[in-house]
């Protein structure tokens, strides 16, 4: 399990510096990375619910990433991070923000158009 953490902080920490030049948003991937970190055992495994620092997380992502940008950064980070791991189950992801009462702007998904 810590190894599992400390791949989605590196696989995070890579994508910040994949960044485009020019670029402004405030939200960073580890801010990103931060929210989530407690959602990655309920996203690889089959647990009926979150834990509930995963969804406070979740909660924190929502008022964090406000602007469009933000929002398209926060989901760039989300989907990033997401692809290195082929264990986390989609349907469980696209799942997390009615489990834990968020509503979010777009699906958290690999397959998210972020910039839609």
């Amino acid at each position: 399990m810590k190894g599992l953490v400390i791949s989605v902080i590196v696989a995070v920490t890579m994508v910040q510096f994949m960044a485009e030049p020019g670029e402004t948003a405030v939200v960073s991937c580890d801010e990103v990375d931060e929210c989530l970190v407690y959602c990655v055992p309920y996203l690889t495994s089959r647990t009926g619910y979150p834990s509930a620092l995963c969804c406070v997380g979740l909660a924190k992502l929502k008022k964090i990433a406000v602007t469009t940008a933000e929002k398209q950064t926060a989901c760039s980070c989300i989907k990033e991070a997401a692809a290195g791991f082929p264990s986390i189950k989609e349907g469980v992801a696209s799942s997390l923000p009615n489990k834990c009462n968020v509503q979010f702007n777009y699906p958290i998904s690999k397959n998210t158009n972020c910039h839609e």
